[in-house]
């Protein structure tokens, strides 16, 4: 089992910084978007017009300063013929939206053929909408500086580039009720995000379930976590909490998450009994 100090929200509150954010290869990037625009003589308003960016956006990807989407990456790659130079970079820079505790846990993210979640507080990032995501982070205790909050909030995003990966990965969603019926950012924020959760549940490739509270037995009172396999047959566990992440590889503790996994999806309510459930808080809010 290898720990990793810190969690993806922790390093938030902590503010990032130094190598650990990033920086290094958000900055080559940027260098290379700027010899491919100048290269082909194209103004920053241009690219930015042609892109749905701002000129002074532009200047912050071409600086290191914010992270530029995968579908910028791939919009300017096109636009200024830099014959997928720019495209090349694109799983880096996504990697470098995180700090570098995360990213291994991000790479078997992006990596898996499987990924089954566990979650009794809150949302689980793959499902949040950016709303939710937004309140999330601005309620944070210390407070975060706004540019840490649209780097987050861009990471987040990103991850869920995985519903759309082809060929798709298996995925399970297990939550308890109150992380549904907490109305963080006020109820038009909760709404929406009942309603995303309700359009991924729909995806031929997840299922979702929902713990309900009247649960007597619960195997899931030891905390969350994620279960990530790749291809070849190899798993992995995620945790975080209070200001920690742990890595699990050790395979009898992965074996045991399995386990307790298996169980708690057999305790929550089927995946058309939880549709229903949402469809039903969706009525009260």
């Amino acid at each position: 089992m290898v720990e990793q100090q810190g969690s993806e929200d922790s390093y938030e509150a902590r503010g990032g910084g130094g190598d650990e954010s990033g920086s290094g290869i958000l900055h080559l990037f940027g260098q290379q978007l700027k010899l491919c625009r100048v290269r082909a003589g194209v103004e920053r308003a241009e690219l930015g017009a042609r892109t749905g960016y701002s000129a002074s956006t532009i200047a912050s990807f071409e600086q290191g300063r914010r992270i530029p989407p995968p579908r910028f990456i791939d919009q300017a790659d096109e636009v200024l013929d830099a014959g997928g130079v720019l495209k090349a970079g694109k799983r880096e820079v996504a990697r470098a939206q995180y700090p570098a505790f995360f990213r291994d846990a991000a790479r078997l993210e992006m990596e898996a053929a499987e990924i089954h979640v566990y979650d009794n507080h809150v949302v689980n990032g793959l499902l949040q909408t950016e709303e939710y995501t937004r309140a999330l982070l601005t309620m944070r205790r210390p407070l975060l500086n706004e540019d840490i909050i649209e780097q987050r909030v861009t990471a987040r995003m990103t991850r869920q580039e995985i519903f759309n990966r082809q060929p798709s990965p298996l995925l399970s969603f297990v939550m308890e009720e109150p992380a549904l019926r907490r109305p963080l950012g006020g109820r038009s924020v909760q709404r929406g995000q009942l309603e995303q959760i309700r359009l991924v549940a729909q995806r031929r490739n997840v299922e979702l379930q929902v713990m309900p509270l009247d649960r007597q037995d619960n195997a899931g009172v030891d905390g969350p976590f994620t279960l990530m396999t790749q291809r070849g047959g190899n798993q992995f566990g995620y945790m975080e909490a209070q200001g920690r992440s742990t890595l699990v590889t050790d395979r009898e503790e992965v074996r045991a998450l399995a386990a307790r996994y298996g169980i708690i999806r057999a305790q929550a309510l089927t995946p058309w009994e939880s549709l229903a459930f949402i469809e039903k808080l969706l009525g009260e809010v």
